[in-house]
Order: C-alpha cells, then structure tokens, then sequence
C-alpha cells in the first residue's frame, strides 16, 4: 500500500506539472528537464556545544528531509566542509598546484598542525530511527540509505557529530588576522543539494557553495562573555548556567545558518523605516578610525538595502547583519562576514556587495559553483550601481572598470566559457574576471540589447518569479523573453556558453554610404552615431535580424542585419563626416579601435 501511495503521488505531480498555467505553478520551457518546478525542503534542529579554549564543538543534528522530486532517493550526501583545512585536502593541494594560488590560502593549509586544522567527525547516523552505512569522502560523506525515499516522503536523519574549527584561512575559522575569535560558516554536516540536475555533493576545494531551502532551529551553547550574530532570530533571552549560555536561534526559509562570536564585539542596532532591523557586529577594540567608520557604515547600510528593495525586489526578512570576521567578505543567509580594518569606501563597497548577495544568490538561490557569474555578476552589475549613490558626480556609465576588466579577459587568451563549473578553471585569475566582470557584462550589456526600461522590469520579474527558489541560467534568458517577446537564447549561447566575441568595426565611408562589418563571431543589434558633413547629427539603430525585434529606441531604425553577413551598407541622408559604432560603449566590443571613422 506504501508503494501504491507513493505511485500515486508521482503520478499526481506529473499531472499538476501538464495543467499547471501560470510561471509560479509551472517554469514554462523552463531550464528544469519537466515542465514542471519542484525543490527538496529539509528542516534542521541541531544543538552545539562550543568549547571555546579548544575550538571544538559537539554537535547534535536532528534533520526532515522531504523529498519533493518524482525520483526515488537510494543515497544522500552531506557536505563537510570543515575538512577541506587538513593537510593533503582537495583544497590544500589544488592552492599548491594552480598556478596563481590564491594568497590567503597558499600553502597554509599544508603546514596547519593536529590542533589546528578544521574537522567534521560523523559519530552516528540514523534514517527513521534505524542506523544507516556511511563513508567520509574528504569533505562529503556519502550515505547508503536504509530504505529509499519515495517522491513525497518525509525522512528523519538523527546525527551526532564532534567537530573542530580550523584556524582562519578561507572564509571560515578561528581568530581570523583582525583578532575575531570564531567565524562559523559552512560549519555543520549540511545536506547536498538534489534537483533536476541530479545530485551536487561537490568537493570543497575552493569555490562557493549550493544548499537545500528549509528551516533552521539551533540551540548554540557557548561561554557566557561571547557576543553572538548571524542568522536567524534569536528566541527569548539567553539561558545562563554557570560560565555558559545557551542561544536559540530559528531561521525561516534559508538555505544556510552562519554566526560569528568574540568577546571583544560591540553590537549596534540601525532600525530602516520600513521596520528592518540592521546588526553591527565590530570589535571594541579597533582603532578610532575604524571604530568611526563601523558608526558611519549602518545609515549608509539603510541606504543601500532601499536601493536594493526598489530595483530588484523587498527584502523579506525581519533583520540582517554585516559582522566583522572572515577574509574579506562573504555573503551568508540574513548577514556577512567582512574584515573590518579598511577605509570608509572600502568598508562601505564591500558592504555594499555582499549585501546585494542577499538577492542574487540567498534569495535567488542559484548553484554558486556551476552558475558563478549569476550571483557574482549580477551582484558585481546592480551593487555598482548602488555605490553611485554616494558619489557627488554620477558616472555616465558606472561599469566602465568593469566591461575594461572583461575585454581584457577576451584578450588575454585564457578566458574559458561561463559554462565552466567554478572550480574548474585553469587560472584564478580567469575565474575572477569571467565569474564578477563577464557576469556583469552580460547583465549590463543586455539592458543594451533589449533597452533600460526592459532590463529593469527583466530584474523585476525574475525576482518575482523565482525568489526562494533555485533558478537556472535559462530562467534568465525566458524572463527577458517574456518581458519583451523577443528571441534571445542566441545572445546568452554566445556570451555565456561560448568564448565568441563582439568585435564590429566601420569598414568604409563613402559620400553617404556607410559600410559596416562584423569581425567577431558574436552577433550584436548596432547602435551608430552619425556626424554629416553640415555638423548635423543622426542616430540609427540596426536591429539583429535573429533577434526577432527591436529595442525601444528614439534612433532612426533601418533595415535588419543578418548575422552570416559579414558587412552591412546603408545611405544615410547626407554627406557624412563621422561614424560611430555604439558610442555609449555599454556593447563589449573587444577592438574600439575600429569603432570610429572620421573623414580625414
């Protein structure tokens, strides 16, 4: 009867998928492989115990997971990221062969001592009460399940688990090199993520991270000195025994809980008018400076969190902090972590990025490790345009540094496509420059291809639609779609899954015939700024004929260009003296060289 049930209920998401009708029941021509959109729910109840003068902690994990797929389940994974920071890690020996490590791990991990290195140790493990096989892999531990989970069933995991925290090399850790005592992040046995790609029990060797939606209920016991932030909401007044205190934290909807503790922290709140809560974790001890500058970041915050509400969609939860710890600066659900020894416009743009992480990963929750630039360039894009808030002169295109440090990639002859998983580029550098500058572009230069107006209802939309799950690269591409019923899958093929470049350039200028010509492989709408010859000016637009429309445009439009064309000639009006391709420069043309005529 069991299997009958669950028969049943594959047989009923199969139908609900068919007469689905709108993009919340059903992700129409979605990037899912039905057509239909589910997630995996897992509710975590754990209970740790910190021992702060050892750095270890005791952990009891009680976890639901339900299975919301029409799959079968034979086996889970659990990510234990922790032990990435041992000696011949994945991590350790991956920074000592790439050939531009990155500097804060080096080979520091190689040379961390038993007492220092970062574990996660597994004691037990049980599936509905009964104990279950499993294997520590380096930083995944794989589980044979006692019994499958059938599509709708509801499992209980029960885990104990002993723990210790590394010493501070890569976003997490202990007494970090601005004194703060505990960074906890990735610090727990956290479910693998299973969607329609399957599962993605990626190794921890570098990059970021992918996690299952749920809730969060964690009872942290810890001494009673410590200052404690991060995610969640905290559940009546601490409970204080002897030298201890227990916190109890619920998290509503994340899919990941992070907190940072010191001694030494002061605590700031900052309230916005809307009601959201804004925390300021920082320590007491800073220089004056810093100090100053950690009271002048929390207004500023407010200000960059209305911007955010307003150009991409409302923050939904009741707070959020920016805490001093980490590495740098790491976005996690409802707070950061950032180094806070920096000057005002560093702390404030870093701020400022981390917080539009909030949208573009923990609300939009993408898999950071395969689609990198969804997160890391759509933050790059609209955190940019955030930060001129505070300039006195506004930049007529704020992201110039960025498409510079793209073109310079598509120069360089390493770029890779952005099809490639994160961990799997050759150099750092390539990363970098594909996953915050490329990934940039390509939101940007999409406002080029479809208009202003269009990108902003595209960014809109695609929060609407998609917040709280987990949208893939073709979410993006069918949202602009929809916003402006014209075909683009042919620009993210080219710009996001190949290494093709823009390179237009003005062939010849005859009288009043304007020859154009296309060099790179990637097709491009035209934008063109003519001078004639009695000083006039015109403005024409040159639709791409595979784009099936144009963009809304106050220029003259002329005929479409077909992209096998190599050149392209129109007659302007009059005599011309002067020709350029795309003078707004917001079109990552490669070669600007050949960009302008000017008759000599």
């Amino acid at each position: 009867m069991k299997h009958l049930i669950f028969s049943l209920f594959s047989i009923l998401i199969f139908w609900s998928c068919s007469v689905a009708k709108t993009p919340v029941d059903a992700i129409q021509k979605s990037s899912n492989s039905t057509n239909c959109y589910w997630q995996q729910h897992v509710d975590y109840s754990m209970d740790i115990n910190m021992d702060v003068n050892n750095y270890q902690y005791k952990g009891k994990q009680k976890l639901v997971y339900t299975n919301n797929s029409p799959d079968v389940l034979n086996r889970v994974y659990y990510h234990l990221f922790f032990n990435a920071f041992q000696p011949g890690s994945e991590m350790d020996v991956r920074s000592r062969t790439i050939q531009d490590p990155d500097p804060r791990v080096g080979d520091r991990i190689s040379k961390l001592q038993p007492n220092e290195i970062g574990f996660i140790k597994v004691n037990s493990l049980k599936q509905n009460g009964t104990s279950i096989t499993y294997e520590t892999v380096g930083t995944v531990l794989e589980v044979q399940l006692d019994q499958p989970i059938q599509p709708g069933e509801k499992v209980t995991f029960d885990m104990d688990f002993d723990a210790q925290v590394p010493v501070q090399i890569r976003r997490s850790g202990r007494n970090n090199k601005e004194g703060v005592a505990l960074s906890m992040a990735q610090w727990y046995p956290k479910l693998a993520e299973y969607d329609t790609e399957g599962w993605h029990a990626d190794p921890y060797i570098g990059r970021e991270f992918h996690g299952v939606w749920g809730d969060f209920d964690v009872k942290l016991t810890i001494d009673k000195d410590y200052v404690v932030g991060g995610t969640g909401y905290l559940q009546g007044e601490p409970v204080i025994k002897s030298n201890l205190k227990t916190l109890h934290f619920k998290a509503p909807k994340v899919h990941d809980f992070t907190w940072a503790a010191d001694p030494d922290f002061i605590h700031d709140t900052y309230k916005m008018s809307n009601g959201t809560i804004l925390n300021f974790y920082y320590k007491k001890d800073l220089e004056q400076k810093y100090l100053d500058n950690w009271k002048k970041l929390q207004a500023d915050t407010a200000e960059l969190m209305e911007f955010y509400n307003e150009a991409v969609g409302e923050y939904p939860y009741e707070q959020y902090s920016v805490i001093q710890g980490g590495d740098g600066g790491m976005e996690y659900a409802m707070s950061t972590l950032i180094t806070g020894q920096r000057s005002y416009g560093s702390l404030l743009g870093v701020t400022a990025h981390e917080l539009a992480h909030t949208w573009f990963q923990f609300l939009l929750a993408s898999n950071e490790s395969k689609h990198e630039w969804m997160d890391e360039g759509f933050t790059t894009y609209i955190s940019t345009l955030a930060m001129q808030i505070f300039k006195d002169e506004k930049s007529e295109n704020p992201l110039a540094r960025t498409y510079a440090g793209y073109i310079a990639l598509a120069n360089s002859g390493i770029e890779q496509p952005l099809t490639t998983h994160s961990d799997r580029y050759k150099f750092n550098q390539a990363y970098g420059a594909a996953a915050y500058n490329k990934g940039a572009v390509l939101l940007a230069q999409l406002g080029y291809v479809i208009g202003e107006e269009n990108l902003n209802k595209t960014i809109k939309k695609y929060f609407e639609d998609f917040k709280f799950k987990h949208p893939q690269p073709l979410d993006v591409v069918r949202t602009a779609e929809r916003i402006t019923d014209f075909e683009l899958d042919w620009y993210f093929t080219d710009f996001a899954q190949t290494t093709n470049t823009i390179d237009y350039g003005v062939n010849k200028v005859e009288g009043k015939t304007i020859t154009l010509e296309r060099i790179g492989l990637m097709p491009m709408p035209i934008d063109l700024s003519v001078t004639y010859t009695d000083g006039t000016t015109e403005d024409f637009y040159i639709p791409l004929q595979m784009m099936r429309g144009e963009k809304p445009t106050s220029a003259t439009i002329i005929n479409d260009w077909a992209w096998a064309m190599p050149t392209y000639s129109f007659d302007a009006k009059k005599a011309v003296k002067s020709v350029e391709i795309d003078a707004s420069q917001m079109m990552a043309d490669i070669d600007r060289g050949n960009n302008v005529f000017t008759l000599e």
